[in-house]
């Protein structure tokens, strides 16, 4: 008889600007209706672009830089029917950096960890911290706003229905720093290759980049299938 698992955690390690990431959640909203509570997703942010110009002029200097990252994700958008690109990306309010955007995701995470924070009334399920996240990714990649701007990331806090001073207090007095480092430290203890990378069965499996809802539903329901924790699976 094949038994299954209750359920298994995924750690979703991404940078809010990275645009790989962006069009992953869609996957992910899926996987939260497909398994609702048998999933659990852990949501951790890296520096993929912790110093954005360095990182753009270091893959995109023979190709015009910033004016051609813009090229690349409005042709990458012409594929991606369920997000928007905004035509001045990267081109105009371009971020210098995803950090001060991780540090109030992290910020609100720990509120919500703490019982501080009400249910989002979210049709994917999505926890407030992760709708928050979410509001983030839309206003740079389809509204070009600067989301390293803190009146940005206030507002949108409060778009979101986040308590905007609380939200401050954890950032200011080093809380979501240390949260951040967390995921810092998760992500050398996992050999993390960059954004976005789902890490299943506390490391054992990896899955990075562009990839496909039915690879990472098959790794999913293998895992679930494997009630022996920690063992190799055929997957």
């Amino acid at each position: 008889m094949t038994m299954e698992r209750r359920n298994i955690g995924v750690e979703i390690f991404t940078d809010i600007l990275c645009v790989w990431s962006y069009f992953t959640q869609a996957r992910l909203d899926q996987l939260q209706r497909d398994f609702g509570d048998r999933v659990e997703l852990h949501h951790r942010y890296i520096s993929t672009f912790g110093d954005s110009s360095g990182k753009i002029g270091e893959l995109w200097n023979d190709r015009n830089g910033h004016e051609g990252i813009n090229r690349h994700l409005r042709k990458l958008s012409e594929h991606w029917d369920y997000v928007e690109i905004h035509p001045e990306i990267w081109l105009r309010n371009a971020p210098a950096s995803s950090e001060p955007a991780h540090l109030y995701i992290k910020a609100a995470q720990r509120l919500e960890a703490g019982g501080e924070l009400a249910n989002a009334a979210d049709p994917n399920g999505r926890k407030v911290a992760d709708v928050y996240a979410w509001y983030l990714r839309c206003a740079f990649f389809a509204r070009a706003e600067n989301v390293a701007d803190v009146s940005v990331l206030r507002r949108i806090a409060a778009d979101v229905g986040l308590p905007v001073d609380a939200l401050q207090d954890f950032v200011d007095q080093g809380h979501a720093h240390a949260a951040l480092q967390g995921d810092r430290d998760a992500e050398q203890a996992y050999r993390v290759s960059g954004s976005p990378t789902l890490v299943f069965n506390e490391g054992r499996q990896k899955l990075y980049g562009n990839v496909g809802y039915r690879i990472i539903e098959a790794n999913i329901r293998e895992l679930l299938r494997n009630v022996h924790h920690g063992e190799a699976t055929w997957c």
